[in-house]
C-alpha cells in the first residue's frame, strides 16, 4: 500500500513544517526503538525470575507439606490444629512501585509474617512445628514474589505491545507520508519552475515578434 499524502498547501513554508516535522519523527523514532529494547530486555529478565520463582515456590510448597505432615504425625491433627488456631495471625502486603523504563510496575513486601512462628506452646510443641511454621512463612514470601514478578510481566507485555503500535505507525504510516508528501511537493515545484520557464520563454519569443 502506497504511503499517504498528507493534506497541505504546495508553498515553500509548508515543505520547511515537512521537514521539521520529518526531523522530529525520526528523533522519536530512535527513542521509542531504545525504549522497546529496554522493555524487551526488562521482560525476558523479568520472566525468567518469574519461572524461577515459580520453581521455588512449587518446592517450597513441597516442604512445608512434608514438614506439616511430620508435625502432625508427631503431635497429632487435633492437638497440632488447637495450637495453630489459638496462635492464627493476618498477615498484611505492603505495596509500593517501582519505574522500568517508564512502566509503573508494583512492589509487593510481607508484613506480619514473622508472627505466624510466634505464640505458640513452647513446651507443648516441639521443633517440627517450628520447622513447618518457617517453611509457611517462606511459601507467604515467594507467594508475594511471585503477584510481584506476574504482575510486572503483564505491565511491561502491555507497555511492550503499546510501544511497538507507535513504532510501527512511525516507520510505515507517519515518516512515509512525510516523506511521500514532500516528494510530491518537489515534483510540484519543478513543474512549477518548467511552466514559468516555458511561459518566460513564450513571452521572449512574442516580444521579439513585436
Amino acid at each position: 500500500m502506497p504511503p499517504q499524502l498528507i493534506k497541505v498547501r504546495p508553498t515553500k513554508t509548508e515543505l520547511i513544517k515537512l521537514k521539521r516535522r520529518l526531523s522530529l519523527a525520526t528523533r522519536v523514532q530512535k527513542i521509542v526503538r531504545d525504549k522497546l529494547s529496554i522493555l524487551s530486555m526488562e521482560f525476558v529478565e523479568t520472566a525468567r525470575e518469574s519461572v524461577e520463582a515459580r520453581r521455588r515456590l512449587l518446592d517450597q510448597f513441597s516442604q512445608a507439606y512434608k514438614a506439616l505432615s511430620i508435625a502432625a504425625g508427631y503431635h497429632g491433627y487435633i492437638a497440632l490444629e488447637k495450637e495453630l488456631v489459638a496462635t492464627e495471625v493476618g498477615s498484611k502486603i505492603a505495596a509500593g512501585s517501582r519505574n522500568i523504563a517508564g512502566v509503573r510496575t508494583p512492589s509487593f513486601e510481607l508484613t506480619g509474617a514473622e508472627r505466624v512462628i510466634r505464640g505458640y506452646s513452647l513446651v507443648d510443641t516441639s521443633s517440627c512445628v517450628d520447622r513447618a511454621a518457617q517453611l509457611a512463612e517462606r511459601c507467604l514470601e515467594s507467594i508475594a514474589e511471585l503477584a510481584e514478578l506476574q504482575r510486572s510481566l503483564e505491565l511491561l507485555g502491555m507497555e511492550i505491545a503499546r510501544t511497538k503500535r507507535i513504532s510501527n505507525a512511525l516507520e510505515y504510516v507517519m515518516i512515509p507520508g512525510l516523506q511521500a508528501t514532500m516528494k510530491y511537493l518537489y515534483m510540484k515545484f519543478e513543474e512549477r519552475d518548467r511552466e514559468e520557464k516555458t511561459r518566460l520563454k513564450r513571452i521572449k519569443v512574442l516580444l521579439q515578434q513585436a
